[in-house]
């Protein structure tokens, strides 16, 4: 059975080592028959969450703030996988991931108990080193505050330059984890 995945892209390089990974991983998922679609957040007018909790009184247009996320909403609530892919940033995830994530909270708003929709996970990160222990402590986090379940992580390390990426083992495992999913 196709599922819908809805790929949040962190990375400010459109052609960068993240986007290799998120390459390869779209290659398999769709090879196996699922729908894929991918939002590039560093080229859309996204604004910060302000925290307002005037969110969740429209479905369609969740959060009091109109700008890019309303193109966003819609693939996401319909979305049965989210996948998170950022470079590492400073230990983290990137700004641009960051901001979109936590401007979601308006889709929870729509839940009179703040219940996020369930949806299954994934990780993509590619980095200079190989630091990723913070970025997986708030993944696993959030997996676990959100009740997603996750279905896989590829995190790729030593890849600073774009396309230190290329024939690295990690894009393999980036396939075989979409293609992996029924």
């Amino acid at each position: 059975m196709s599922k819908k995945i809805i790929i949040l892209n962190g990375s400010p390089r459109k052609s960068g080592n993240t986007a290799a990974l998120i390459s390869a991983f779209t290659t398999g998922a769709e090879e196996a028959g699922n729908q894929v679609t991918e939002f590039f957040l560093d080229s859309m007018n996204i604004r910060g969450c302000k925290g307002c909790f005037g969110g969740g009184k429209n479905p369609d247009r969740p959060c009091v703030q109109k700008d890019d996320m309303d193109k966003i909403y819609p693939v996401y609530k319909e979305a049965e996988i989210v996948v998170l892919a950022t470079p590492l940033y400073y230990w983290t995830i990137s700004g641009q991931l960051k901001c979109a994530f936590d401007r979601l909270f308006a889709v929870a708003e729509c839940d009179p108990n703040y219940r996020n929709p369930p949806k299954e996970c994934a990780l993509l990160m590619a980095a200079e080193g190989s630091g990723f222990e913070e970025t997986l402590y708030w993944y696993e986090r959030l997996e676990k505050h959100l009740g997603w379940k996750s279905i896989g992580k590829v995190l790729c390390g030593g890849v600073m330059g774009v396309g230190d990426i290329e024939g690295n083992e990690k894009l393999e495992e980036a396939r075989k984890l979409g293609a992996s999913i029924q």
